[in-house]
């Protein structure tokens, strides 16, 4: 009953008041984002994959700019991430933005993260599962290491979750989120500022 009628009640209920209520937040760091990104838009969307690979258009607050080199490519993560940007990923701030994914009903506040479009056809019988249900802004493998953690570590964390959802486990997995936020833990690999692009499983 906590899955198909509880959750998703969750989700609209504290999504509508996160909106409300951190309004100001948000439009203050636009207005920042917009500036130390030279006028761009202060917001990243990206098609992800959502429930049963549904793609859906995700929002974020945009940490990185758009700057090229001599050949017109964009430079490396490294250089792009501005200082705000990365105060804004180390607090997870540049999740905000998602609460209006949830309150379409793409996404919920936990579940496995939505990743690329282009994962999809790589994942094998098993890592498919993380799509049975919505992807979340925080989630189960967020919580035991986020983006230092291997992907096939990360993915099966993912099916963890989803074959045992309950409303003790979401608890869990809010009281760690902000445990982990307020000491930054696991925002990067370990060899990256971002996490590496997933392969397969070769």
């Amino acid at each position: 009953m906590y899955k198909f009628i509880f959750k998703p009640a969750f989700d609209i209920l504290f999504s509508v008041l996160g909106i409300v209520f951190l309004f100001p937040l948000f439009f203050v760091l636009a207005m920042l984002l917009a500036i130390v990104n030279k006028g761009n838009n202060p917001f990243f969307c990206q098609r992800r994959p959502g429930k049963n690979g549904k793609v859906f258009n995700l929002i974020k607050f945009k940490t990185m700019t758009d700057d090229i080199d001599s050949e017109g490519n964009l430079l490396s993560d490294e250089k792009r991430l501005t200082k705000l940007g990365s105060f804004i990923r180390k607090t997870s701030l540049d999740e905000i933005p998602q609460l209006i994914n949830i309150l379409k009903t793409d996404m919920s506040f936990i579940g496995p993260r939505p990743l690329l479009v282009e994962y999809l056809p790589l994942y094998n019988d098993e890592q498919k599962k993380r799509h049975l249900i919505k992807p979340g802004i925080t989630g189960w493998a967020q919580v035991n290491g986020r983006n230092a953690i291997s992907w096939q570590k990360k993915l099966e964390l993912d099916v963890w979750y989803v074959e045992n959802i309950s409303f003790l486990l979401d608890l869990k997995i809010i009281y760690l989120t902000f445990k982990k936020v307020t000491a930054s833990e696991g925002i990067n690999s370990t060899t990256h500022v971002t996490m590496e692009k997933f392969n397969g499983n070769n």
